[in-house]
């Protein structure tokens, strides 16, 4: 790069490290330690970059490093570098920069290069708007810190920004729309079902405030989950030291994060644990299985209630959003409730490898941090985006087939668990498997056996009072 800009008209410039002299493409604003990583791995370019949420918060942290510094050293951070920094920064945040981070996920395990990404970017088009040579990546950009702990501060603040603006409000708007449709069906009674099997009677808005209340349980674990991840390292720089760091540097700059995103985020009190243990990404991805584990149930549930249309259980219409068969005309299928699942089982698996990269905290650094990160990030991101599309182009839409439930209601043997008290477990269970063998209703069946008179069963059969 030339003094103050990107070359115009060649198609490389000449950046060095200190390994040495790289060619770089001309018209980006990475430097060298990018150029070397993104030769190094070729692993899944163009599909597995690293998340965009992590490019993100490094443009924040990196803000609030500037700002720390200009305070406490403001001799190496001038006003100037600490200004062109955050302009910079902003841009890098906002999304601007975003074709200048070329790296993917399968890197280092510290998360080095992308670190470095973020300086070079910064650096470089920081000169460009200085128009001058003012920044340099590391001395400048990097200074008071480490990718040791810009990478693990880089995945708290990206892990609690998503779940505070994308999974807790999208679970809790899901929330919202099954207690609008519990409202809307509290005089629609069902037959209940446990093991698959047909139970006793229930309300359908008592069946739906079960879903109802999973999801605003989700959403308050969740918060819950969250508040480890304010806890920043920050500070730490290499090994938990706070080596090349000014004093008060940790706690000023955890100061400015969280007047940058508006989350009560603080410096980590211990940074050795901050740097080597990721067990705060274990515990809140937890919480997005325990999500995950719900909404599994909860699609499930809707599309065998919704499964037929004149075969299945029939019992709720959900909407029909597209043909669902090439070959079998007028079939739609189920395909919100299977997005849901799919992700579901997506989440599930993203677990299993959070767990384990966190596990691979060897001595003072965790090196499994980019998967740990990415895993985290895109369970956060399917299970905000499914749930967002599952409210709106099916669970707005469900309907309950009335006639239907009233139809299985009367049919179902369990409605005998309403004689119990009169007749005695062991009758009302032959009165059951009679009615069951030949086809009988119960009323038929506990007359025949001469338990009751047809007088005395009507008047203690009421399967409206057994909910």
């Amino acid at each position: 790069m030339g003094e103050t800009g990107l070359k115009q008209g060649a198609a490389v410039r000449i950046e060095h490290d200190s390994m040495g002299e790289m060619e770089v493409p001309a018209d980006r604003y990475w430097g060298a330690q990018t150029e070397r990583s993104r030769r190094n791995f070729p692993i899944g370019v163009g599909r597995e970059p690293m998340p965009e949420e992590i490019l993100g918060a490094f443009g924040i942290l990196k803000q609030a490093a500037a700002e720390a510094n200009a305070q406490l050293v403001p001799e190496r951070m001038t006003a100037e570098k600490c200004r062109i920094i955050c302009r910079a920064a902003e841009e890098i945040r906002s999304g601007a920069l975003r074709e200048h981070f070329p790296l993917v996920v399968w890197q280092t395990g510290s998360g080095t290069q992308s670190n470095m990404n973020v300086n070079e970017v910064i650096a470089n088009r920081g000169n460009e708007l200085a128009g001058k040579r003012l920044l340099h990546p590391n001395d400048d950009v990097n200074m008071s810190q480490s990718s040791n702990d810009t990478f693990p501060t880089a995945m708290h603040i990206a892990a609690a920004r998503a779940l505070a603006e994308g999974v807790i409000p999208a679970a809790e708007r899901l929330a919202a729309a099954f207690r609008k449709l519990e409202e809307e069906n509290r005089d629609v009674l069902k037959s209940g079902r446990t093991h698959l099997q047909d139970a006793t009677p229930i309300r359908f808005s008592q069946e739906i405030s079960g879903w109802r209340s999973s999801l605003e349980r989700d959403a308050e674990m969740l918060r819950q989950a969250a508040t480890p991840l304010m806890s920043l390292a920050l500070g730490g720089t290499a090994v938990g030291t706070g080596l090349n760091a000014p004093a008060g540097f940790d706690r000023l700059a955890a100061e400015r994060i969280a007047a940058l995103t508006g989350l009560p985020f603080v410096t980590a009190e211990n940074k050795f644990h901050a740097l080597t243990s990721r067990d705060e990404m274990v515990f809140a991805h937890g919480a997005l299985k325990a999500l995950a584990c719900d909404l599994m149930k909860i699609a499930n549930d809707i599309r065998w209630l919704a499964s037929g249309p004149r075969l299945g259980l029939g019992e709720i219409t959900i909407p029909e959003n597209e043909p669902g068969s090439s070959i079998m005309p007028g079939k739609v299928n189920p395909t919100q409730c299977e997005q849901v699942t799919m992700v579901a089982a997506r989440v599930m698996g993203n677990d299993v490898t959070v767990g384990i990269a966190a596990s691979q905290g060897n001595f003072e650094l965790n090196v499994f941090m980019p998967v740990c990160a990415d895993s985290f990030l895109q369970s956060a991101r399917l299970l905000a985006e499914s749930m967002e599309a599952f409210r709106e182009r099916c669970v707005t839409g469900i309907r309950p087939n009335r006639e239907k439930m009233r139809e299985n209601l009367n049919r179902s043997l369990m409605l005998v668990t309403a004689l119990s008290p009169r007749i005695g477990y062991e009758a009302a269970a032959r009165t059951a498997q009679k009615a069951h063998r030949e086809n009988l209703s119960l009323r038929e069946a506990c007359v025949a056996l001469g338990y009751l008179t047809e007088a005395e069963f009507d008047a203690c059969f009421h399967p409206e009072e057994m909910v």
